[in-house]
């Protein structure tokens, strides 16, 4: 199980890596929460940036998470980053 950090330019990189992986995780982080993660299973965003951008409301079906719990995340997990 691998956790995706993704970002902006390389969202679509990450995507098609993370469709590969059945137990996959992804994080959208920094200019990630623009872009559209429908279709993973289990989907984060981190507050700050889905706040500082203004797009609470295109992050449907993303769990919002803080950067405590996405610390959490990456200690427990295998992180692949496209940052």
């Amino acid at each position: 199980m691998a956790l995706y950090l993704i970002g902006l330019p390389f969202a679509k990189t990450g995507f098609e890596l993370a469709k590969r992986d059945s137990d996959a995780k992804v994080v959208l982080i920094e200019d990630g929460v623009y872009a559209d993660a429908s279709g993973f299973g289990e989907v984060y965003a981190v507050k700050e940036d889905v706040e500082k951008r203004g797009v609470a409301s295109r992050i449907a079906g993303a769990k919002v998470i803080d950067y405590d719990e996405l610390v959490d995340l990456i200690v427990d997990n295998k992180v692949v980053n496209f940052l």
